[in-house]
């Protein structure tokens, strides 16, 4: 049985490292069409928002005033180990396809990662999978199709100047 301050960092940084990657992918594919600033996006996002993801799981552990500081660092630790491999996978594809491919097959990944968690923690509540997984793959592609919007968006208006 997995500690619980593992789960909390495993499950969080899994779930923001896909959706946070996700959203900024989209937004940068659809902004600029960029294979290199797709994968700057991803590093960066890897780097800096696992960081400070990390530091707010420590921070909100902490205001709590539960459990020994092992526990909360465990929980640090995991949370920026989890976001920032997961981001990283993200690069793969952008590598090795070409980009308007390597951004489906990412969603994919994206969702299929959710959708497995999502099974895990539903089963872990004892309620059924279906709901969390419909729930958290609807949010996911709500931050999808919104960032492709505001990426096209974007680039509308710089190419209006």
């Amino acid at each position: 049985m997995m500690k619980t301050s593992f789960k909390t960092g495993l499950s969080f940084g899994l779930t923001s490292g896909v959706i946070t990657t996700l959203g900024l992918m989209v937004g940068l594919h659809s902004g600029t069409h960029s294979r290199t600033v797709v994968i700057g996006g991803i590093v960066t996002i890897a780097i800096a928002d696992a960081m400070s993801d990390a530091l707010g799981i420590h921070v909100s552990e902490e205001s709590k005033n539960s459990g020994p500081p092992r526990q909360i660092w465990e929980a640090t630790v995991a949370t920026f180990v989890a976001k920032f491999v997961i981001a990283m996978t993200f690069v793969i594809p952008v590598v090795t396809r070409p980009l308007d491919q390597a951004i489906v097959i990412s969603v994919i990944w994206g969702l299929l990662l959710l959708a497995v968690l999502s099974f895990f923690v539903a089963r872990a509540q004892a309620i059924p999978p279906w709901k969390v997984i419909g729930e958290h793959l609807l949010i996911a592609l709500s931050v999808v199709v919104i960032t492709y919007a505001v990426g096209n968006w974007v680039q509308g208006l710089v190419e209006a100047k």
